[in-house]
């Protein structure tokens, strides 16, 4: 387990470090569009300015934020002593230092999240339409889903790497917003200054537009794999694979719509609940693998609820042969 964290972790610092030089490529161009010669270090800095007080106020109260936008509020064993019973259990099972704080949201689609910087200070949060919907193993494995996340260190990358998302889409925003607004006319003229400051704004409208889309795709491709991973872990979590795989099944048909469902925390929930109105989650998101395979590997994993069960698996229905575990966590399950 600890591996698998360290490599989460790394993997994190990469993806991020990439992020970052993104980011700072965005405020450059940006910034030597407005003024060639010295703009490209004031969009430097504006640009990192605004990503620390985004990460600042993440850090301070991302995870109260979230659980605002989801309408959930937090409950005890005594309102939902079956979904509190099930939590401590996976939290015991997880070798967790501290219980989680559980919340519920009111909303008839079945789905999930985990939100906290660290295992000491987490939540767990369900809809009332998962509740109603899942038998107990079914349950089980959705809560040992989120409840992977955070022992895996998810939850710190998402928030980090969320924050990274945002704040390239607000320079893009207001970058290109300035353009529409009397920006388009630098750069006219004919002097050789004029026309190198003009290539410059047409580089910054060009890196404006694809920046957010490159560092997004960045964001899905590491969040994709963190499901899968999430999904061994609750395996061998509950040692009974079905259980999960039987609740991606449910939530899969569901036609159930979210209401709260937002663009930023859609990667956050155990299942994308951006989806066209009235229609099934099935294999719906690029912030998630596609439920239909994520359930056959499971299903794939017959009484074998190791890490070493889950990679065969997940090699035999994705036809892969790399897997998704580290080889030092193998050997140790």
């Amino acid at each position: 387990m600890w591996e698998i964290i360290r490599k989460n972790q790394r993997k994190s610092l990469f993806l991020l470090i990439g992020m970052g030089i993104v980011l700072i490529l965005l405020g450059f161009v940006i910034g030597s569009s407005f003024d060639p010669e010295a703009g490209g270090f004031a969009g430097i800095i504006l640009a990192l300015v605004l990503y620390f007080i985004l990460l600042i106020v993440a850090f301070s109260s991302g995870k109260s934020i979230m659980l605002r936008m989801s309408n959930a509020r937090e409950v005890g064993p005594d309102d939902y002593p079956q979904l509190y019973n099930v939590v401590e259990e996976m939290r015991l099972a997880a070798g967790m230092p501290s219980m989680p704080k559980v919340y519920v949201i009111d909303d008839s689609s079945p789905n999930a999240f985990a939100a906290g910087m660290n295992p000491n200070k987490s939540v767990v949060a369900v809809t009332t339409g998962l509740l109603n919907m899942m038998t107990r193993d079914e349950l089980q494995g959705v809560v040992a889903h989120e409840i992977s996340h955070i022992l895996n260190r998810d939850i710190r990358y998402m928030t980090l790497a969320t924050v990274m998302v945002g704040t390239v889409a607000i320079l893009s925003q207001i970058y290109l917003r300035s353009m529409m607004f009397g920006g388009g006319r630098r750069g006219g003229g004919g002097s050789g200054k004029n026309k190198g400051n003009a290539i410059m704004v047409i580089v910054a409208l060009i890196f404006a537009i694809l920046a957010p889309i490159a560092i997004q795709l960045l964001y899905f491709a590491v969040s994709r794999k963190r499901e899968y991973l999430a999904d061994a872990s609750a395996a061998r979590l509950t040692r009974f694979p079905e259980g999960l795989a039987s609740a991606l099944e449910k939530i899969s048909n569901s036609t159930a719509d979210l209401k709260v469902a937002d663009k930023s925390m859609a990667p956050m929930y155990i299942a994308n609940p951006l989806k066209p109105k009235g229609k099934r989650m099935r294999n719906l998101s690029s912030t998630h693998p596609p439920l239909d395979e994520r359930i056959r590997i499971l299903r794939s994993m017959g009484k074998n609820h190791s890490y070493s069960g889950y990679q065969q698996a997940y090699q035999a229905v994705t036809k892969s042969k790399q897997g998704i575990v580290p080889n030092s966590a193998l050997t140790t399950s």
